[in-house]
């Protein structure tokens, strides 16, 4: 690594800015110097390589073909230098940040984070609630809770809980229904792009969804469970969604069947980083809260 003395490092950041942020002004405001600091920098750098890393044009800069090369490895590296100090600066705070879809957070996590809390109050819990699929490589997420078969690539991931899905409705809807065929007498709620259709849970029972009716529409599962609870309709909701809605007696489970969905929730972190007391101390107290809440044939319970 000796060939890094031979080159100033305000001049690479210079470099990775501008070239991130596509002008010398966006890269002077972030990294807050004036715009003819910058240029100077970029220029000194680019005699240091002894080519030109860009070529101006009136919209902005444009890397040469030799600055791809060279950008692509600058980029890469001050990422994982800022990966690696942001990881420093929240081990230092105590901070654990965790990456969840936000169904997941509102109507399971929160209601349990006291408790984890109460057992470790040295650490600082931060929800990043979110549906995109965060990279803990290259983020500054240190844990993701995701839903999926476990695939992605260049992380750890370990299993957590099967998903399991069921019809839920209000008690008053669930008289209507002895039978699975009594589902086509009754409004069914919906998602618009859910992650597994009915199907999942007819097919078991010898129907499909052609016998399901009409009901409202809303753009999330958390919506469709409220709206369940105000007895607009029955919803296919799953257990970490609807578990304590049912405790509660705000909701029923008319049929006693449950059945996979070939998917399940996974605790996913860096496969290149460490892992820090925190994650396995969140790992540890995740995984006996959704144990002491499962039953001996799977299901899960408050």
């Amino acid at each position: 690594m000796h060939v890094l003395n031979r080159f100033h490092l305000n001049g690479l950041r210079a470099l990775e800015a501008a070239a991130r942020l596509g002008s010398l002004r966006a890269a002077a405001e972030e990294l807050g110097v004036t715009i003819g600091a910058v240029s100077q920098q970029v220029l000194k750098a680019e005699e240091q390589f002894g080519h030109p890393v860009f070529e101006r044009h009136p919209k902005g800069l444009r890397p040469t073909p030799f600055g791809q090369e060279v950008l692509r490895y600058l980029s890469a590296g001050f990422a994982e230098i800022s990966a690696g100090l942001t990881r420093a600066s929240r081990q230092r705070e105590g901070v654990l940040t965790v990456s969840v879809a936000p169904v997941f957070a509102s109507k399971w996590l929160v209601w349990r984070l006291q408790r984890f809390r109460e057992q470790h109050p040295d650490i600082r819990i931060r929800i990043d609630a979110d549906v995109a699929l965060v990279d803990p490589n290259t983020s500054d997420v240190d844990v993701c809770i995701r839903v999926g078969r476990g695939d992605w690539r260049n992380v750890r991931a370990e299993r957590l809980l099967d998903q399991l899905v069921f019809p839920v409705c209000s008690r008053a809807l669930a008289e209507r229904l002895w039978h699975p065929h009594d589902l086509a007498h009754v409004p069914i709620i919906r998602e618009p792009t859910p992650m597994f259709d009915w199907n999942v849970w007819l097919a078991p029972n010898g129907l499909d969804e052609t016998i399901l009716g009409d009901g409202p529409v809303f753009s999330d599962a958390s919506l469709c469970l409220d709206a369940a609870v105000a007895g607009q309709g029955v919803f296919l909701g799953w257990e970490t969604l609807a578990c304590d809605a049912i405790a509660m007696g705000r909701l029923t489970s008319p049929f006693p069947d449950r059945y996979a969905t070939g998917i399940s929730y996974w605790f996913v972190t860096s496969r290149s980083a460490p892992s820090a007391r925190a994650v396995q101390a969140f790992r540890d107290w995740l995984k006996a809260e959704l144990s002491t809440g499962v039953r001996q044939d799977g299901t899960l319970v408050p």
